[in-house]
């Protein structure tokens, strides 16, 4: 017959392994995994009749961004407007719900980000066709990975419109 003591100090040990264990597998099971390219179900695709795939990932830095734009045909002033931290707001008044249908329809949805500090960098578009006036893209990004963005014209009554060009 074989007997087995163990220690306050083996069962604190047990223990905490036990919980860390918990801990690492309720993160893994938490926190998003974001595909490299365009072939995740939560990574936009082109809706072209053509298949395109454009990269949605590893934006680090301003000149990623003016990449990233390059992808739909724009090209973009190279120095930004404006680089700026903003925070997703935690409730979408009327407004922000109309832009997160914007996104919606080439594949994103900013409501997987209330609460998180995003950045946002602003480029003055210069290649839009068929418009006089200044033109903008945004580029909103989370973690390196592009979560939304748009096409806008600087008049109050102008357009706005997500990074594929307008079919004519």
């Amino acid at each position: 017959m074989f007997i087995y003591s163990f220690k306050a100090a083996s069962l604190k040990f047990f223990g905490i392994i036990a919980i860390t264990l918990a801990a690492l597998i309720a993160i893994i099971a938490f926190v998003p995994v974001y595909a490299q390219g365009g072939t995740d179900a939560d990574t936009p695709a082109s809706t072209t009749d053509q298949t395109v795939s454009y990269s949605y990932d590893k934006i680090k830095d301003v000149g990623d961004a003016v990449d990233f734009l390059s992808q739909f045909g724009w090209t973009v002033n190279g120095a930004t407007v404006e680089t700026k931290k903003v925070t997703v707001p935690a409730e979408f008044d009327k407004v922000f719900a109309g832009y997160n249908e914007i996104q919606k329809e080439q594949g994103m949805d900013l409501s997987k980000y209330k609460k998180k500090e995003i950045v946002r960098y602003t480029f003055e578009v210069t290649n839009y066709a068929g418009y006089d006036g200044k033109v903008y893209a945004n580029v909103l990004v989370y973690r390196n990975k592009v979560i939304g963005g748009d096409i806008c014209s600087a008049d109050v009554s102008g357009f706005v419109h997500g990074f594929e060009r307008a079919r004519e």
